[in-house]
C-alpha cells in the first residue's frame, strides 16, 4: 500500500483528492497560456500589414503550414519529456522545468520581432515536451489503486484544460484584437508564470507521488481482472518484471523514422513560405500517377518504419500485454482521424469566424449578446472560484503559499473579466471578436463535462470503442451543420456574412464528440499500459495526436483551393463524411477491441 496515495485521498473535494485540483489549476494556467496564444497565431499571421492592428499578411496556406508544424511538434516533444521523467527527473520536476521554459517562450513572443517570434515558438515546443505527458502521469500514479474513479478524475482534469482554454482565448483574444498582438502574447506569459509558482509551492501535498523514479518494480492489478486466477496474476507480475529493451535494430528504426518525420515537419513550411526545400528531388510514380515530392516520399517512409518498429516491439511482449498494446494502437489510429478534423477549430474554423461570419450586432441583438456573453464569462468563473474556496478550507494550513499564489492569479482574472464586460457594455453597435467563437468549445465542456462524467461512472457506461464511435459521428455532424451554413457562399469568395448560429452549433457537436473521446483516451491508456512504461506510452499517444495536428492544418490549408474549385460548403462536407465513416468502423470493431482489453473497462 502506498501511504502517500492514501494520504492524498484523506482530504477530498467533490469526491476527489485535493491533489487532483492542484493539478487541475496548474493545467488550467498552462492551457490559458497555450490556447490564448495559439488562437492568435492564424489571425496575427494573416492580418493585413496596412490595418489598425497590423500582422504579417501571410497567405492562409503558409500560415497553416507553420501552425501545423508548430502544433505537431508540441505533441512530439512529450515523447522525450516522458522518457526523461521516467528515467531521471520524475514527473513533478519535469512539470516545473516545462513551466519555466514556456514562460520564457511567451515572453519572447510578446516582443513581436521575427527572431523572438520563432524563438518563442521553439521554447514553447520544448517546454510543452516536459509539461504535457508528465502532469497526466501524476494523475495516473495517484489513481493506480482506484481505477474505477479514473474516468471521472480525467474528465474533471479535462475541465481544467478547458477552463484555461476558455479564459485564455477570451482574454488574450480580446486584448490582441482590440489593443495589439503584443498584449495578448504577453498576458499568456504572465499566467504561465503564476501557474508554475502555484504548483511548485504545493509540492508537499504529493509526498513521493510523481517524485524521481525508484528501481523497485511495482505490480498493479487492474479492476475487472479475475485476481483469483493465478495465471492472470502471474502474467501481470511477468509484465512488470520482464523487460523489453530496445535492440540495436529498434534504435535504428527510431532514429530513421524520427529524422524522416522531423525533416517533413520542417520542410513543409520552408517550401511554402521560404520557397526552399531540404529534399530537392521527386520520385516518378507508376501508371501515369505523376510524381511525388521528396518531402512526401520521406514522410511515408518514416511512417512505414515506425509501424515496423511498433509491430516488432508489441510482438515481443507476453500475450496479455501484447493484446492490450494492440488495442491502444487501434485507439491511437482513431485519435489521429479525430484530431485531423477536430483541430480545424484553431485553423479553418477561426478563418471562417473572421472572414465568413456575420459578427456585427446592433440594438436589441447586441444587448442580448452582451447579457449572454456576461453570463458565459462569469458563471464558470464563479463555479471555479467556489472550488478554490473549498480547496483553501482543506489545505491552507498545509500549502498556504500556493493558495495565495492561486488567489493572486484569480484576482487578476476577475479584474480582466470585469474590465472586458465593462468595456463592451456602452456601445449600441457591437462587433464580436473572431476569437470569441473559440471559447465556445471550452464553455460547452465546462458545462457538459459533469454530465458525461456521471455517465461514464454509471451502469450505462459504454465500451471504449462505442465511445470513440459516438465521438467521431458527433464531430462529423458538427461539420455537416457548418457545410449547410456555408452552402450559399459562391466559389472563390474571400468574405461572406453567414449567421453565427451555424458556427455555434458546430462547436456544440464537436464538444460533445470531444468529451466522448479525448479525455478518455488518456484514461484507457493508463489502464492498458504497464506502469513501468506509462510515461513513454503517453508520449507515443501524443505522437498520434501530432500526426493528426499536421494533417489538420495541411487539409485546412486547402480551404482556398477547394472553395475556389468547388465551394466552401464542399470543403466542410468532406470534414463531415470522413469522421462519420471512421466512427462506424469503430462501432464494428467493438467486440474485437473488448476481447483485446482483457476485462479492462
Amino acid at each position: 500500500m502506498n501511504t502517500d496515495i492514501e494520504n492524498l485521498f484523506k482530504d477530498t473535494v467533490l469526491g476527489h483528492p485535493v491533489g487532483l485540483f492542484i493539478l487541475f489549476f496548474t493545467e488550467m494556467w498552462e492551457r490559458f497560456s497555450f490556447y490564448g496564444m495559439r488562437i492568435l497565431l492564424i489571425l496575427f499571421l494573416t492580418a493585413p500589414m496596412m490595418s489598425d492592428n497590423p500582422g504579417w499578411d501571410w497567405p492562409r496556406e503558409h500560415a497553416l503550414a507553420l501552425i501545423g508544424t508548430y502544433a505537431s511538434l508540441l505533441y512530439l516533444t512529450p515523447i522525450i519529456g516522458g522518457w526523461i521523467a521516467d528515467k531521471w527527473t520524475g514527473y513533478r520536476i519535469a512539470v516545473v522545468i516545462g513551466c519555466v521554459i514556456m514562460t520564457l517562450g511567451h515572453a519572447a513572443m510578446a516582443l513581436e520581432t521575427t527572431f523572438s517570434f520563432y524563438l518563442g515558438l521553439a521554447l514553447l515546443v520544448l517546454g510543452t515536451g516536459f509539461f504535457k505527458p508528465n502532469i497526466t502521469s501524476i494523475i495516473s500514479e495517484m489513481y493506480k489503486s482506484r481505477e474505477s474513479k479514473k474516468d471521472g478524475a480525467y474528465t474533471i482534469f479535462y475541465m481544467g484544460v478547458n477552463a484555461g482554454a476558455f479564459f485564455g482565448m477570451m482574454l488574450c483574444g480580446y486584448l490582441a484584437e482590440n489593443y495589439g498582438w503584443a498584449y495578448g502574447f504577453g498576458l499568456a506569459g504572465i499566467f504561465m508564470l503564476l501557474g508554475m509558482l502555484q504548483f511548485l509551492l504545493a509540492h508537499k501535498i504529493f509526498g513521493k507521488v510523481g517524485a524521481a523514479p525508484s528501481k523497485k518494480i511495482d505490480v498493479v492489478l487492474h479492476e475487472g481482472e479475475d485476481t483469483s486466477d493465478p495465471n492472470v496474476v502471474k502474467e501481470e507480475i511477468e509484465a512488470a518484471i520482464k523487460l523489453n529493451p530496445f535492440t540495436t535494430f529498434d534504435k535504428i528504426l527510431i532514429a530513421l523514422s524520427s529524422i524522416g518525420g522531423l525533416l517533413y515537419l520542417f520542410n513543409d513550411p520552408l517550401e511554402k513560405i521560404g520557397e526552399k526545400s531540404l529534399t530537392p528531388f521527386t520520385v516518378s510514380l507508376p501508371f501515369e500517377w505523376g510524381e511525388m515530392s521528396g518531402s512526401n516520399v520521406i514522410v511515408i517512409g518514416a511512417l512505414v518504419l515506425f509501424l515496423v518498429l511498433l509491430i516488432m516491439r508489441i510482438s515481443r511482449y507476453i500475450p496479455i500485454v501484447r493484446d492490450r498494446l494492440v488495442a491502444v494502437s487501434i485507439f491511437a489510429l482513431f485519435t489521429v482521424f479525430f484530431f485531423a478534423f477536430f483541430e480545424q477549430s484553431l485553423g479553418s474554423m477561426t478563418l471562417f469566424a473572421s472572414d465568413y461570419t456575420n459578427r456585427d450586432l446592433v440594438g436589441s441583438t447586441a444587448t442580448i449578446f452582451k447579457i449572454v456573453d456576461g453570463l458565459l464569462t462569469t458563471i464558470p468563473l464563479i463555479i471555479i472560484t467556489y472550488v478554490i474556496v473549498l480547496i483553501f478550507k482543506k489545505t491552507f494550513t498545509k500549502i498556504g503559499a500556493s493558495n495565495i499564489m492561486l488567489a493572486i492569479a484569480f484576482l487578476g482574472l476577475w479584474i480582466l473579466v470585469v474590465y472586458r464586460i465593462y468595456d463592451k457594455s456602452f456601445s449600441e453597435e457591437l462587433k464580436v471578436d473572431a476569437t470569441w467563437f473559440g471559447i465556445l468549445n471550452s464553455f460547452f465542456i465546462i458545462t457538459l463535462a459533469p454530465i458525461f462524467s456521471k455517465w461514464w461512472e454509471s451502469k450505462y457506461n459504454p465500451s471504449a470503442a462505442i465511445k470513440y464511435a459516438i465521438g467521431l459521428v458527433l464531430l462529423g455532424v458538427g461539420f455537416a451543420v457548418l457545410s449547410y451554413g456555408a452552402s450559399d457562399i459562391p466559389s472563390g469568395a474571400q468574405t461572406a456574412s453567414v449567421s453565427m448560429i451555424f458556427l455555434i452549433l458546430a462547436y456544440l457537436f464537436h464538444t460533445m464528440g470531444e468529451l466522448c473521446l479525448s479525455p478518455l483516451g488518456l484514461s484507457y491508456l493508463s489502464k492498458l499500459v504497464p506502469a513501468r512504461m506509462i510515461g513513454f506510452m503517453f508520449g507515443v499517444w501524443y505522437l498520434a495526436i501530432a500526426v493528426g495536428q499536421k494533417l489538420a492544418n495541411t487539409m485546412g490549408g486547402m480551404i482556398d483551393k477547394i472553395s475556389e474549385e468547388y465551394s466552401l460548403g464542399t470543403f466542410f462536407l468532406i470534414f463531415a463524411v470522413v469522421p462519420i465513416a471512421v466512427g462506424l468502423v469503430s462501432m464494428i470493431l467493438n467486440p474485437v477491441l473488448k476481447k483485446l482489453m482483457h476485462g479492462v473497462r
